[in-house]
């Protein structure tokens, strides 16, 4: 096999709640993590030596991302350096989103590139690779919706829900880092009020202005949730006779996605 085409879909997170912070940096979370239908699109060729990335947005063309830091993590486990890839990706998923893009990414390149340089790396080996590169990825890799426990890596799988999804992004680029630091500031000055949905809801939705007047006008008639740690939002219906009104009223420069859940991600057909 020289090459490989597959998607990467984004995630929604269903809960999401922040317990503590852990001696290695990361955080202690439970979450319900949910596969959309909002897809990357990535290709790997085998070449001869070379890492290359080729994609419709520069910030990914060279060394400084996951897909990069994946394939090298990969290439390690080599036992010569005969082995090189050009991975192709078209960027769909925003982001800064809290949607998960970047993982998901990094999770594809894994498991093509296990496949593609015929390494056959077992289960557990691929796993510490992906926490190495971030929580996300230990999911993404699962394939499955589940709820997360630990950092996210703990996975128990569960069933897809059945409503559609409106993912309401506000082009904000959101610092997963600088959220957490506005969450451990929150809590230090005992403010126990935080969202049941999403403990970033109130610190997102707060940091934002134009996020804070849109959620304060509508909240009343429709469930509208945060995803990761921002800043894409989302609400779930049945039909689009649900959400007709604030489709109207949603900022003109928001962009939307009308999303269907996943069961199953295409990473579990590579």
């Amino acid at each position: 096999m020289n090459h490989i085409k597959t998607q990467c879909p984004a995630k929604i997170n269903l809960f999401l709640k922040v317990l503590n912070k852990r001696v290695d940096g990361y955080h202690n979370i439970e979450t319900s993590f949910q596969l959309i239908d909002l897809y990357d699109l990535m290709s790997f060729e085998k070449t001869s030596s070379e890492i290359i990335i080729e994609s419709n947005k520069d910030f990914l063309i060279g060394e400084d991302n996951t897909i990069y830091a994946s394939a090298l993590k990969i290439k390690e486990c080599l036992s010569d350096d005969d082995y090189g890839v050009k991975i192709t990706i078209q960027k769909n998923i925003p982001t800064g989103s809290g949607m998960g893009g970047g993982s998901s990414n990094a999770a594809s390149t894994i498991i093509a590139l296990n496949k593609l340089w015929n390494l056959n790396l077992n289960e557990k080996k691929l796993g510490a690779i992906a926490k190495e590169i971030g929580a996300d990825v230990p999911f993404f890799m699962f394939g499955r919706n589940a709820l997360g426990y630990g950092i996210g890596d703990e996975l128990q799988e569960t069933s897809s829900i059945k409503k559609n999804i409106l993912v309401i992004d506000p082009l904000i680029h959101n610092s997963s880092k600088q959220m957490f630091n506005l969450l451990e500031e929150r809590k230090d000055n005992n403010n126990n009020s935080l969202s049941k949905q999403n403990h970033f809801f109130d610190v997102f939705v707060e940091s934002n202005k134009e996020v804070k007047d849109f959620v304060k006008k509508f909240n009343k008639d429709y469930v509208i949730n945060l995803t990761g740690s921002g800043s894409c939002m989302f609400i779930c219906y049945k039909d689009e006779k649900e959400i007709n009104e604030i489709l109207k009223k949603i900022p003109s420069k928001w962009r939307l996605f009308f999303c269907k859940p996943l069961q199953y991600s295409p990473i579990c057909y590579i």
